[in-house]
């Protein structure tokens, strides 16, 4: 019960009330405020990724458990959040192919990073992969702030749908890289 576990804890906590208020805000035609509390929990959230991380290795408190949960919680963060956009309506059309890329490279890197633990062979996080990553973070952030981020900075949401697309471009750049990085493992394994 590590303080940067505690937060990655805080950061899968965080997912219900997010998609709850944006739900409860579009889909059931709550007050506009609810996309503000979304918005709030959801900059906390995101927060929490870069925290639980520093705080590990500054208290030199890194565990396997942490390392195994942090992209865990990050990957369910953002695609819990990329559907709930797409069933309210803030992601449609050509933009839902940005979530889709988005999506299958998560898929993607997950199972190539699961199959090369099994050869105990690391795939570390690029610095472009964290950046991927905060783009990521702050696309959701306008797109969840939506119409009411509307009534604040008039292009809110166009924002948001091109730091999306930017994070598509990031997220095929940085999946084709990691598959790079792990294929020569997968060769060698079928030829062993």
């Amino acid at each position: 019960m590590s303080l940067p576990n505690i937060l990655t804890y805080a950061r899968i906590a965080a997912i219900p009330v997010v998609i709850g208020c944006v739900f409860w805000e579009s889909i059931l035609d709550g007050p506009m405020w609810l996309r503000w509390v979304a918005l709030a929990v959801f900059i906390a959230a995101g927060v929490t990724d870069y925290l639980d991380g520093y705080y590990a290795r500054i208290w030199d408190q890194q565990s396997a458990f942490g390392r195994m949960l942090d992209p865990i919680a990050d990957k369910l963060l953002v695609a819990s959040c990329l559907l709930m956009l797409a069933a309210d309506n803030s992601i449609h059309g050509w933009t839902l192919w940005a979530a889709i890329v988005i999506l299958c490279r998560e898929i993607l890197v997950s199972g190539l990073r699961e199959y090369l633990a099994g050869l105990r062979v690391s795939v570390p996080v690029t610095k472009l992969a964290k950046w991927k990553t905060t783009i990521q973070l702050v696309a959701i952030g306008f797109l969840i702030a939506g119409e009411a981020g509307e009534q604040i900075i008039p292009a809110t949401t166009l924002i948001g749908i091109v730091l999306l697309w930017m994070s598509a471009i990031f997220t095929i750049y940085t999946g084709w890289d990691y598959f790079r990085a792990g294929i020569h493992h997968l060769i060698k394994e079928d030829e062993g």
